[in-house]
């Protein structure tokens, strides 16, 4: 064989050689390149905070929360003792706990618990004297107590016995404008027909 043949034969190898290891690094780099995973460089939304069940209530007063309330003061009106007899003239003092009603020739005292809740003020009275008693093998009998809904506004003071109370009682003050609303009565709105006039035959 010539030296020039073998001389081709060996160049036509090489580039044959050279071609295919191109070409297989061209394919890995495709491969590479498709292989890679775009990274997403956009920021995240932030998610909104879900609604809880307090703020649909707000708003709303929280039933469960009571605020002690001071009622002290001195007030003039009309005290009812729920006995039978008219409502007399009164003089109602209250000094923190203690309360002292005199009306007519008769003076109450005792002690008094006023509590808000929702605007709503529950008075709870107990009338006699606190003073523990002697301890003894008869004890006497518990103080009357008498629970009530107050109302102030300035220096005026509404007192009226809750519904189902034993002892019905009130105070009611001195030309006491704006007291205690009684509970509306709904109206019907029903109209009444009244009868046609029956036909006459002449």
């Amino acid at each position: 064989m010539r030296k020039s043949t073998i001389y081709l034969y060996v160049l036509g190898l090489v580039v044959t050689i050279v071609v295919a290891l191109a070409s297989t690094g061209l394919v890995v780099s495709a491969q590479n390149a498709n292989s890679t995973t775009p990274t997403n460089t956009a920021k995240p939304k932030p998610k909104k905070p879900k609604k809880t069940a307090m703020a649909s209530t707000s708003g709303r007063c929280d039933p469960t929360k009571q605020e002690q309330t001071d009622l002290s003061g001195t007030y003039t009106g009309k005290a009812d003792h729920g006995n039978g007899q008219p409502a007399q003239d009164a003089t109602l003092t209250i000094t923190g706990n203690n309360f002292t009603m005199t009306s007519g020739s008769e003076t109450h005292a005792g002690r008094i618990t006023a509590v808000t809740t929702c605007g709503y003020i529950g008075v709870t009275m107990m009338m006699g004297d606190l003073t523990p008693p002697t301890p003894s093998p008869n004890p006497p009998a518990a103080l009357p107590a008498v629970s009530l809904r107050a109302k102030k506004v300035g220096d005026k003071l509404w007192l009226k016995s809750v519904p189902g109370e034993k002892m019905q009682v009130s105070f009611t003050p001195t030309g006491g404008g704006g007291g205690m609303k009684k509970p509306r009565k709904h109206k019907s709105t029903t109209k009444k027909t009244e009868p046609a006039a029956a036909k006459t035959t002449p």
